[in-house]
């Protein structure tokens, strides 16, 4: 089963459960997944495709913009070129040029440089806070569906790797939220208070990092 979505056809997989609701999702390999009920049938998942038709657009056009990113070398919101020199001994960012040891590490590399600024980013917002909170231990995972967690039994905070790729604005405020969960360890409006607090404009992040 395929949909046709701006002249192109993209692949829709069905996956079978005993859960009750019906759930479609484009994960990053373009394709649409819909995950159902074992006892539904073909025609009514093609109802419900094209009754969901525009949601699925979007989700797509989402898709494609955040795989048309990965293709590049994107580092802190700008396209760099990948130069390779063997005596690099660490990776290093100039003038929109990002040098590392070996092109086939790339993306360890890329990963050695986000600790280094995210530990940078981490110890100038951290510096920001009144409240006494203490300094997190940081870790850094790719995640697909959280771009930070809180974790207070081991005072931990855990950031997405591809927050490397985008503008630091959007870093900070990541950071600044995982903060304030040692403050409020909830969304409450006193959370968002803390949030507010020490980035103003994060409801402004909150939507671009969304689109």
């Amino acid at each position: 089963m395929y949909l046709d979505i701006n002249g192109n056809k993209y692949e829709i997989v069905i996956i079978r459960k005993d859960n009750r609701n019906t759930y479609i999702r484009v994960k990053d390999d373009l394709k649409i997944y819909v995950t159902t009920n074992k006892r539904v049938s073909d025609k009514y998942i093609e109802r419900l495709i094209n009754e969901n038709y525009s949601n699925i657009v979007s989700m797509m056009d989402k898709a494609l913009r955040k795989k048309a990113r990965n293709d590049k070398c994107m580092i802190l919101g700008k396209e760099v070129d990948v130069v390779s020199f063997s005596l690099q001994s660490k990776p290093e960012l100039y003038n929109n040029k990002f040098y590392i040891k070996d092109i086939n590490k790339l993306d360890k590399y890329i990963k050695e440089y986000a600790f280094v600024i995210f530990e940078e980013r981490l110890k100038g917002m951290y510096s920001l806070f009144t409240e006494k909170i203490p300094y997190p231990k940081l870790k850094i995972r790719k995640m697909t569906t959280r771009w930070g967690v809180n974790n207070r039994r081991d005072n931990s905070i855990t950031l997405n790797i591809e927050l490397i790729r985008m503008d630091i604005k959007y870093l900070d405020y990541v950071i600044v939220h995982e903060l304030s969960h040692f403050v409020h360890f909830d969304h409450s409006k006193a959370f968002w208070d803390v949030v507010s607090k020490y980035y103003p404009n994060y409801k402004q992040i909150r939507k671009e990092m969304k689109e």
